[in-house]
């Protein structure tokens, strides 16, 4: 008799598995992480891809990542929480074993799948660790669920209409940290130039934007932009670009019934692309705090996961 297919747990459908061919991007491989699992979560029609491990009873921290990784943007860091925290990690829609949807990637839409995804883990309080487009959707998250949220911290993130500046700077010592978001706002002329090129581009981002170029590996470049390449997968990242000023009129039309309560962490790096999330978060929130971590680039959890673990922990502590 041959080996049944393997199966992995699909959560909001208690008692059934699928097999990994019909899970979403079942030819990219996976990458496990000791003492985590893999989740497919059914969210409001989307299926998502979660990483859940730590302690089952402990408070909850939900982590997102940005462009151009995935969940895996975590993984120098969930360990280090994993005795504090029943920690999961979301590929938001559009990024790596998640489904790649048709229609609107702005961060209120965006938001509400990954809301709907931690409620199908059983999780109905939490806290929000994210960073760049991840803290896009996290600042939106917390805008219409503020009430399910214990802290928010974002890290390093030009969210629209709230951290962005209004215009890319044309000065070249500051100009490579932001002239993609208008390049990916050109209709076609981004998937004509990148499609078949995806190493190479994501490649630079990770290359050039973390403080040392050797951050990444060869492996792990791979891995990410095997993701972005994957079917849909170049087509979700712009479209967070480009429907960012829908997210920027909707964070603006939520403001202005009401500023953020829940404690708020920015998190910025000693040469990243926000100098001071903090500052640039106050007008929003009522309660936010900042810190600046040395000797990183943009991608702070990679860089120093050891200061950020201690930064998290630290602030929900004291948010508790």
């Amino acid at each position: 008799m041959a080996d049944p297919a393997p199966t992995a747990p699909v959560t909001g459908n208690p008692g059934r598995a699928l097999p990994l061919h019909d899970l979403p991007l079942h030819d990219l491989p996976l990458h496990d992480l000791a003492g985590f699992t893999h989740r497919w979560v059914d969210a409001g029609g989307v299926r998502l891809h979660a990483v859940e491990g730590g302690r089952p009873n402990a408070p909850a921290l939900v982590l997102l990542a940005g462009f151009p990784q995935t969940w895996w943007a975590w993984r120098k860091v969930m360990p280090t929480l994993a005795d504090r925290f029943h920690l999961i990690a979301i590929d938001l829609p559009g990024q790596g074993h998640s489904e790649r949807p048709e229609g609107s990637y702005d961060t209120h839409t965006v938001a509400a799948y990954v809301h709907a995804a931690v409620e199908a883990l059983g999780v109905s309080a939490y806290s929000l660790a994210a960073h760049d487009i991840g803290a896009w959707v996290a600042f939106s998250l917390a805008l219409r669920y503020e009430s399910r949220l214990h802290g928010l911290v974002l890290l390093d993130a030009g969210i629209p209409g709230i951290t962005l500046p209004d215009a890319v700077p044309a000065d070249p010592a500051v100009a490579w940290k932001t002239w993609h978001f208008a390049f990916h706002l050109v209709p076609d002329l981004p998937e004509t130039l990148l499609t078949g090129r995806e190493r190479a581009y994501v490649g630079w981002f990770l290359k050039v934007k973390a403080l040392a170029s050797d951050t990444f590996d060869d492996a792990e470049i791979d891995q990410y932009a095997a993701a972005v390449a994957a079917d849909g997968g170049l087509r979700a990242s712009l479209a967070y670009y480009r429907d960012a000023a829908a997210s920027a009129r909707k964070n603006h039309e939520a403001l202005a019934q009401h500023h953020l309560t829940v404690p708020v962490l920015g998190i910025s790096s000693s040469h990243g692309s926000i100098p001071d999330m903090a500052a640039s978060l106050s007008p929003w929130a009522d309660h936010t705090t900042g810190i600046v971590v040395p000797d990183a680039g943009h991608f702070i959890p990679d860089e120093q996961p050891d200061a950020v673990a201690a930064a998290v922990a630290g602030f929900l502590a004291g948010s508790a």
